[in-house]
């Protein structure tokens, strides 16, 4: 298990890095400066300042990382034992053999898991504009 998680973590960290790191980029300094000079802790700079400023990127980037973990199939069938059956393998499995039932209500399931995912964050990012 911790080879897998490791693995995953080493695959999809730069991508959730990238992602944060840009929306941090242009952020001002200065606002910083502003809450030090106001006799704000570092511990209440990052939760009232840094934090709210990357809440939307931290969440586009944990969803990046868990569609390319869970498409990763290559990375997960060379680290994982023969104990563990995670879902992108056990798909994998299931289409070598033929298309089944199963694989299309897994599919269905996914691609509404995936629908609803889209539409509350559209709805969620419709409320910050007004």
């Amino acid at each position: 298990f911790f080879t897998l998680l490791i693995a995953h973590i080493t695959f999809c960290l730069p991508f959730v890095v990238v992602t944060v790191y840009s929306r941090l980029n242009g952020f001002d300094v200065k606002m910083l400066e502003a809450a030090k000079d106001l006799g704000a802790s570092e511990w209440v700079i990052l939760k009232q300042i840094i934090l709210p400023l990357a809440k939307s990127a931290v969440a586009a980037g944990w969803l990046l990382s868990f569609t390319l973990s869970l498409d990763d199939v290559i990375i997960s069938s060379f680290v994982t034992g023969p104990t563990y059956e995670i879902l992108p393998l056990k798909i994998y499995s299931m289409v070598k053999v033929g298309i089944s039932p199963e694989v299309n209500a897994l599919a269905t399931v996914m691609l509404i898991v995936s629908l609803v995912l889209v539409v509350i964050s559209q709805l969620l990012a419709r409320e910050k504009v007004k």
